[in-house]
């Protein structure tokens, strides 16, 4: 964890209930740390890259936080620099509960989750929603998040300046395999199959002459 992940989340509040259950102490170097881990390394953008879909949670101008699932093609949300990620909005459901959200508060949370290696990456940042047509910047924006290979409408981008982040302990999550993990996984165990099949083929060949 940054010093501006801690300095955003643990409010004067948080920091009671540390005290109050024993754990203040054990945080208490994040408040003095020099590095604000305010800016992506190439760890946290290697891994944001390989991503194929994330969790984002919004506030409502009535105070309710909305968190939704987002997903897409790996890579879909792209590292534009250190301190900029981008990822296009397709069109869905079209409620745009998210993009209603934002327009009042610019304020967004992101979880990636990597289930079969148990890491997590936690993200806070502020959204820029630039509209598809709407002007030159919204083209190249648009561009930029762009994916080809997806066939779905793009109606806008989400630029989002990292503001902090912070790498969850694995505990608690449960490893899961998407069907492309899977195959790989299973690629030399069917291999070893045929294999042992083809040679079965042969033994009986064998015994009929």
């Amino acid at each position: 964890m940054g010093r501006t992940y801690s300095d955003i989340t643990f409010t004067p509040e948080v920091r009671s209930v540390q005290t109050e259950l024993g754990s203040r102490e054990q945080y208490a170097f994040l408040d003095t740390m020099a590095d604000r881990g305010d800016a992506l390394t190439p760890r946290e953008i290697d891994f944001i890259q390989d991503a194929d879909h994330f969790f984002q949670a919004t506030v409502s101008e009535t105070g309710w936080p909305y968190v939704q699932h987002r997903g897409g093609p790996k890579g879909f949300l792209k590292v534009l620099n250190p301190t900029l990620i981008a990822f296009a909005d397709f069109r869905g459901n079209l409620q745009y509960l998210s993009v209603g959200n934002l327009r009042r508060d610019d304020r967004i949370s992101l979880i990636l989750v990597d289930f079969p290696k148990r890491r997590r990456l936690k993200l806070l940042g502020r959204v820029e929603l630039v509209e598809a047509g709407d002007s030159e910047k919204g083209d190249a924006a648009i561009a930029a998040v762009a994916e080809s290979s997806y066939a779905a409408t793009v109606e806008r981008a989400f630029l989002i300046a990292i503001e902090g982040w912070d790498w969850n302990c694995p505990q608690h999550i449960t490893p899961r395999f998407t069907e492309a993990e899977v195959a790989t996984l299973m690629a030399p165990l069917r291999a070893q199959v045929a294999k042992l099949r083809e040679q079965v083929t042969q033994l009986k060949a064998g015994r009929a002459l």
